[in-house]
């Protein structure tokens, strides 16, 4: 790892350990960057830096749009995501900034975090694997928890539709789903 890069990722998670949110003793997006870094570097060894930055980047200072100050319903939800996108992708292109990187590659960041680009971009749809394969691993039981069964259909199908062929093909090899559930991978 160059020093560029570890000085973009320990800034990345300066931002991050303010978080007020706390989940297994740590600040939640610190915790979120961090396992997104490890699926990361699972799923892609050789990441580019682009790469690496979006996945430990992408919900920097989540907390501060709070989804409580956006109208309810799909509309308020939908305007809270973009802005959410937008903000994660300014914080992390001036960190990036601020560590040398040039605009081209900032701006692939942004498109990244933005998820412009995905099933066509081979670096969107990357991390979006790598956030699928995240939500998988540590988010999903819990989720899975607290939904009806419909509801958790209804995520797991949507979560497929978003991976590459790649990355449901290796879903379907790493984890034991039921029936219905490893029917979306396939």
């Amino acid at each position: 790892m160059t020093d560029q890069l570890s000085r973009t990722l320990a800034a990345i998670d300066a931002a991050n350990a303010a978080d007020p949110r706390m989940d297994d003793g740590q600040p939640e997006a610190l915790l979120y960057g961090q396992r997104m870094s490890e699926q990361c570097e699972r799923l892609f060894p050789e990441a580019q830096d682009v790469l690496q930055i979006a996945a430990r980047g992408q919900h920097i200072e989540r907390w501060i749009l709070k989804r409580a100050d956006y109208p309810e319903g799909r509309a308020g939800y939908l305007k809270w995501r973009r802005d959410l996108a937008d903000h994660h992708a300014n914080r992390i292109g001036e960190i990036m900034a601020e560590n040398g990187y040039d605009t081209e590659t900032i701006d692939q960041m942004g498109r990244m975090v933005r998820k412009q680009g995905i099933k066509r971009d081979p670096l969107v749809q990357a991390l979006e694997d790598v956030i699928c394969f995240t939500f998988i691993t540590w988010y999903f039981a819990p989720f899975a928890a607290k939904h009806t069964p419909e509801k958790v259909q209804d995520i797991v199908e949507k979560t497929a539709r978003k991976m590459s062929d790649a990355a449901r093909a290796k879903v379907l090899v790493e984890f034991d789903l039921p029936e219905n559930l490893a029917a979306a991978f396939s």
